[in-house]
């Protein structure tokens, strides 16, 4: 029997059904977490064989025992995966001191975590980039800006999302920002681009191959929906588009992806931008070597009427999948904020979009800066059905 480790299976709440997924398939699932095992979803307590509690996942050298311990019980150790973006270091740097050779290792983590050193293998894949500088100082950076101009954006050069990225305007702008941003974190400061994110969104086998692809497309700033308190927006595509899935592949192949969830993120032009396309064309924006966050792998399930927790288990397990393929559709991703007044209120949008209503809920405080506070989840045949639901669910 292969024993899988499982990094923080309790978060996001949805990730027990990939342990589940795990256990039908005969491995033996093993998790290591913060939540005391009491408060666990009973669901979750059924997927795992054992659990181990640490203090704090922050503590590696807890973290590190932990695992040591379930090598002493059970063996040698198969796979070891969060599927999480915030762990994803310190899955590399365990399965490096234990010698598990299924994910990627420490020294391959650069080009997967640092944004300046993903460029590189876009650029091999054939795939445009924008132009960026290393925040150093204010010298620095306008010698930068005389190429590119304003706006910017900046942000940590390994981060998570959007957390503690700015669109600098103008000068002013500038100086605010290298006086007060931390200088123990690396920054990236890179040209603007008008454009739409757009992802691909895949389940790769150990020989590279995507056994399952989707994609979403972001219909508000995610930038903005941190910074200002937006409500966020997204959907699920309901067919990839070709020239997606084509820069997808090429960027698996170039990053050397195997065995592996992954959401990559594209730019899709609103306009023309000189040194990189015509609008609507595919420009790179970064690399995520774990599923789309939240509750996203529930919403791939819906539009694909499929079970992507099952085909990432089968992945781990078979290297391949028997699962189906069912009806598409859209599905659409309204993260509303508290305090806000919206064409109808929450009673009167559940009343109306009732039937095509697959998820309703509040979205937990650790997720809430990207997503919005109340979430709703819906499907529709019609990209014209769905661009209702998001007029309706606005202000």
């Amino acid at each position: 029997m292969k024993n899988f480790i499982f990094i923080s299976p309790n978060f996001p709440v949805n990730y027990w059904q990939f342990c589940h997924e795990l256990k039908n398939n005969g491995l033996n699932v093993l998790g290591i977490g913060d939540q005391p095992y009491d408060e666990l979803l009973p669901q979750l307590k059924d997927s795992l064989t054992e659990y181990y509690k640490v203090s704090s996942l922050e503590n590696y050298d807890e973290v590190y025992r932990a695992v040591a311990f379930f090598i002493f019980k059970y063996g040698r150790i198969d796979w070891l995966e969060s599927n999480n973006e915030y762990w994803l270091m310190n899955d590399a740097q365990l399965r490096t001191d234990f010698h598990i050779t299924s994910g990627f290792q420490h020294d391959e983590m650069e080009r997967i975590k640092y944004k300046s050193k993903m460029k590189e293998f876009y650029t091999k894949a054939g795939i445009p980039v924008a132009r960026y500088h290393i925040v150093d100082d204010l010298e620095g950076c306008r010698a930068f800006l005389k190429k590119v101009g304003y706006p910017v954006v900046v942000k940590p050069d390994n981060g998570v999302g959007a957390v503690a990225t700015y669109k600098l305007s103008c000068d002013d702008d500038l100086i605010h920002f290298i006086n007060d941003y931390p200088k123990s974190v690396p920054y990236i400061m890179e040209e603007f681009i008008n454009a739409q994110v757009n992802s691909y969104d895949a389940i790769i086998n150990s020989k590279g191959e995507p056994i399952f692809e989707t994609g979403n497309v972001t219909l508000s700033n995610l930038m903005e929906v941190v910074n200002n308190n937006d409500n966020s927006l997204y959907f699920i595509h309901k067919e990839l588009p070709e020239d997606t899935r084509a820069a997808g592949r090429a960027t698996v192949k170039s990053f050397g992806v195997k065995s592996r969830f992954i959401h990559f993120e594209f730019f899709r032009l609103n306009e023309d931008h000189k040194g990189l396309g015509k609008k609507g064309e595919i420009v790179a924006l970064e690399v995520n070597m774990r599923p789309c966050g939240g509750f996203t792998p529930d919403m791939i399930n819906y539009s694909s009427s499929t079970n992507v927790y099952k085909i990432w288990a089968d992945m781990i397990a078979y290297d391949s999948t028997q699962v189906a393929l069912g009806e598409r559709s859209y599905c659409a991703f309204m993260g509303r904020r508290d305090g806000k007044d919206f064409k109808l209120d929450h009673d009167a949008f559940i009343e109306k979009y009732r039937s095509q209503m697959k998820m309703v809920g509040r979205i937990p405080d650790a997720l809430s800066g990207g997503m919005g506070n109340q979430m709703y989840v819906a499907t529709f045949p019609t990209k014209e059905e769905m661009d209702a639901f998001y007029y309706d669910a606005e202000l």
